[in-house]
């Protein structure tokens, strides 16, 4: 295959790696600066000049983007993905990695472990936030941030709201995050690629730094993972929608704890301590994939009209549990299950023959009109009233006002915002 790495760091220790290993297997590799692009769009044609020349035919690339550069590298890997060819990692992935509040949101709506976090711009919500996760001490996270930089452990409830105030006041978003301490100033990497992890570290923070990134000095150990922080590490960068990632995990008490998702991980700091041809697993798993590039399935299945995908849940009770996906008239209905999730579990393709149970959620594609009436009411959380009763006003008596006539005495609308909420919620 032609490979391109994209990387601003030609001489770097991964991109080094990367280019040999791609050399040593016989492919054709080239190194392509990321900044060196632009981007052409016409109707029908996508296409890319690098250093002022239209770019050649790639059969794959590898995304190595930066974090300062983030929202220029990913148009440049969203430019190959609209040319048909494969990335290693997508666009949408990146940018979902670069956010620590969006990686820990997509993440939530999964069972998945994380630790608690809260977000909030407000002042007066800060005590009651830290409070919600367990109060002090709590970690302090820039939003994006690399490296262990931008982050920090405050110890007590008025150094968190110090800190907090002094990162908002230079325009700075954080979160408040609950401080695992049975870690110890530990935590996992897990290197994944494709469907597996390919090797894994352990770091140790030193001193009293809490923090255990290799930059911050911490020393790290090769671990042999169990299938439970395996699984895990998996699930989350398939979630985020990366095929290469390293994987910041916390042995928390009750198992994993994803902290961060990392779309671009080093290789030398894992490839020094486990041994292993990190880099060759990369290059080996592009190879096999590299005809199949990324496809983004609900932009190509909802161009036509009337057609959509959506997912079905099977609820306890339903008519569906127990009858098979044959049996339970979907494909009647001109309905294709394309992905069954069990618990935990993903099955795709599912076979016909499978029955389903209470809890199965089945991804389908078909005409939106025929699924409408399988989809559930969406369910909202309970919640105390925000609205307190209003005290009862003295009425008019229509029949002696005119509708053109002021009344005589008004009633004071100016209600003190500790008695009354007139706001609508969002939700509302």
């Amino acid at each position: 295959m032609k490979l391109g790495i994209l990387s601003c760091s030609l001489k770097c220790y991964s991109t080094r790696r990367l280019r040999e290993a791609a050399e040593q297997r016989g492919h054709k590799v080239k190194v392509l600066d990321t900044l060196k692009f632009a981007i052409d769009l016409e109707e029908g044609a996508p296409d890319l000049y690098f250093r002022r020349k239209q770019l050649t035919h790639y059969d794959a690339v590898l995304p190595r983007v930066g974090a300062s550069i983030t929202y220029f590298g990913t148009a440049v890997v969203r430019q190959f993905e609209q040319m048909d060819v494969f990335c290693a990692n997508s666009s949408g992935g990146i940018s979902n990695s670069r956010d620590k509040l969006r990686s820990l949101q997509i993440l939530s709506r999964h069972h998945i472990g994380i630790p608690q976090t809260t977000f909030v711009r407000d002042k007066k919500d800060v005590l009651p936030a830290i409070e919600r996760v367990g109060g002090a001490p709590v970690i302090i996270k820039l939003i994006e941030g690399t490296q262990g930089i931008g982050v920090l452990l405050a110890e007590t409830v008025k150094s968190a709201e110090a800190i907090i105030e002094l990162l908002q006041s230079q325009k700075q978003s954080v979160l408040i995050q609950k401080f695992v301490a049975e870690s110890k100033g530990r935590d996992i990497r897990a290197f994944v690629v494709g469907d597996q992890v390919v090797g894994a570290m352990r770091r140790v923070a030193q001193g009293q730094e809490f923090r255990s990134n290799v930059h911050r000095g911490g020393i790290t150990e090769s671990v042999a993972l169990d299938d439970r922080y395996c699984e895990t590490a998996i699930r989350a960068a398939q979630i985020m929608g990366l095929r290469v990632a390293g994987v910041d995990m916390l042995e928390g008490k009750n198992g994993p704890q994803i902290m961060e998702v990392n779309s671009s991980p080093g290789l030398e700091g894992i490839e020094r301590c486990t041994q292993l041809d990190i880099a060759g697993s990369i290059i080996d798993y592009i190879a096999a994939q590299v005809d199949f590039p990324e496809i983004d399935l609900r932009q190509r299945l909802t161009v036509s009209r009337g057609y959509g995908v959506t997912e079905i849940h099977i609820p306890e009770g339903s008519e569906f549990v127990g009858s098979s996906i044959n049996d339970s008239g979907l494909r009647d209905r001109d309905l294709n299950a394309l992905t069954l999730y069990r618990g935990t579990s993903v099955i795709p393709n599912p076979k016909s023959s499978r029955q389903l149970e209470a809890g199965d959620r089945l991804l389908c594609f078909g005409k939106l009109e025929l699924m409408r009436d399988l989809i559930p009411a969406k369910t909202r959380r309970k919640r105390r009233p925000k609205v307190k009763d209003l005290p009862d006003l003295p009425v008019a008596d229509e029949a002696h006002v005119d509708e053109n006539e002021a009344p005589s005495e008004q009633v004071n609308t100016d209600t003190d915002d500790s008695s009354v909420d007139w706001t609508p919620s969002e939700e509302d």
